[in-house]
């Protein structure tokens, strides 16, 4: 059964720390150079799957929005996307006889804005893929577009391509908010080409939302998610600000005293909280809503749900292959990441086939924390007695240091530690990050090197 959040604003005000959001374990902080393509070659031998998840990087985009810690390049010149193209076609020309073993399951793409492509350049990469891997006649094809720049037709021809899956960059409905963030749209706009993709048939729309952006009040807000739900999506992301200028040099076009206080950025995401889970969106976990129906709802309460580099899944059985710049692929027991920097990808591609530069082989350690980390981040309690029977360890003895880390948690009423179990409370689900980490083998030097995101 799933617990709506509990809210207590003491807790918030002691809990409220940065930490990461766990989309891996271990996290992307913790790959080192030294990786290459008979890296991708060794993990594809020992990975147990062959089903297949692509994950297709465009970064370019037509507008700056400030707010943006994205990999994106912002152009004008569609001939760009034509060069990206020649590189990635090569990519997955050498990488795909790989997994000719495989089947895709999923197919998505991100950035930037996939949809900076036009319909020739978009045929030309899907032709790409259908030639050179196996695509499952029923897999899921979804895409991030930006409804402010679609082509009039672009979403017919996404269809037309298989594409099944739309989510709606969106972040707030406010104008002064989006002239602020240098990202103007009309309601009207967003809601013609909803209608569209439902006409269309598209069967799962998600909406990207952002709190903690200039000019947000918690009455503005609470305006925006009542325009929101009036929408009614079928998912919806609900994503935390983080103001880190000196990491993404757009942001410094923002006025920090425009920026709502930590008190009414709380206070925002709580009323968000209560209007989603009133007007009947199962909260998944972090900043993820989705419909009782829709299938991320159902895999959560059927407990099979996963979570990968891409967010909350339903197919946690498939390998994930991240091909295009700064792509992340985990295979098996290996994370491995493309070049972040687009003129050394495209060096890479040329040179060796493969923009593979960084990654990790993941321990046995590491297998086992990512299985617990994993399965309290999606559905919030853990048989610890079926995890010492699969990992042949003794739980409490295994995890000792991590037990001792969650007792101030259990005394303040975040979760509950029995002989059999772990479980997280109504009070402990909006700090499920915090819980985590206590699970975190490489978060004290991360710590002291890098600035994570709070965890509300």
């Amino acid at each position: 059964m799933i617990k709506l959040p509990f809210w207590e604003d003491s807790l918030i005000k002691k809990y409220n720390i940065s930490g990461p959001r766990y989309t891996s374990y271990p996290t992307a902080l913790s790959l080192t150079p030294g990786y290459d393509q008979q890296a991708l070659s060794s993990a594809i031998e020992q990975s147990n799957s062959q089903a297949l998840s692509l994950y297709i990087h465009i970064p370019f985009c037509h507008q700056l929005c400030y707010y943006c810690g994205c990999n994106k390049i912002i152009t004008r010149h569609q001939s760009k996307a034509d060069v990206y193209l020649d590189h990635l076609c090569s990519e997955i020309e050498a990488h795909a006889s790989l997994f000719k073993d495989y089947q895709v399951e999923q197919l998505h793409l991100g950035g930037g804005t996939p949809t900076f492509l036009t319909e020739t350049q978009m045929a030309r990469l899907i032709a790409t893929l259908e030639q050179h891997f196996t695509f499952a006649h029923d897999a899921q094809r979804g895409i991030e577009i930006d409804p402010r720049s679609l082509a009039d037709n672009m979403l017919v021809a996404l269809r037309e391509m298989q594409f099944n899956r739309v989510s709606f960059g969106v972040q707030d409905f406010n104008d002064q908010v989006q002239a602020a963030v240098n990202r103007p749209q009309q309601l009207d706009e967003v809601l013609d080409i909803l209608r569209q993709a439902r006409a269309l048939g598209f069967k799962s729309i998600n909406m990207d939302m952002i709190y903690g952006l200039p000019h947000q009040t918690p009455q503005s807000y609470r305006e925006t998610i009542e325009q929101l739900i009036a929408l009614s999506p079928d998912r919806v992301s609900l994503f935390n600000y983080a103001h880190l200028p000196e990491r993404f040099a757009a942001q410094r076009k923002l006025k920090e005293q425009d920026m709502p206080t930590a008190e009414q950025k709380l206070q925002i995401f709580k009323n968000a909280l209560a209007q989603m889970t009133q007007s009947g969106y199962q909260y998944i976990g972090m900043d993820h809503f989705a419909k009782q129906e829709d299938e991320l709802a159902i895999a959560q309460r059927e407990n099979h749900l996963h979570r990968n580099f891409q967010g909350y899944t339903t197919h946690g059985n498939c390998d994930l292959l991240g091909l295009g710049v700064s792509s992340i692929s985990q295979i098996g027991n290996a994370i491995l990441q493309n070049e972040k920097d687009l003129k050394s990808y495209y060096a890479s591609i040329r040179d060796q086939q493969s923009a593979i530069c960084k990654g990790i082989m993941l321990s046995q350690d590491d297998v086992v924390r990512a299985h617990v980390i994993k399965q309290l981040i999606c559905h919030f309690e853990l048989d610890k007695s079926a995890v010492s029977h699969q990992f042949d360890i003794h739980f409490d003895t295994y995890f000792a240091m991590a037990l001792e880390a969650l007792k101030p948690l259990a005394e303040d009423g975040l979760v509950t530690v029995t002989q059999d179990t772990i479980t997280v409370t109504a009070r402990g689900t909006l700090f499920i990050r915090i819980i985590c980490m206590s699970f975190d083998a490489y978060l004290q030097h991360q710590i002291k090197n890098t600035r994570f995101s709070r965890v509300i």
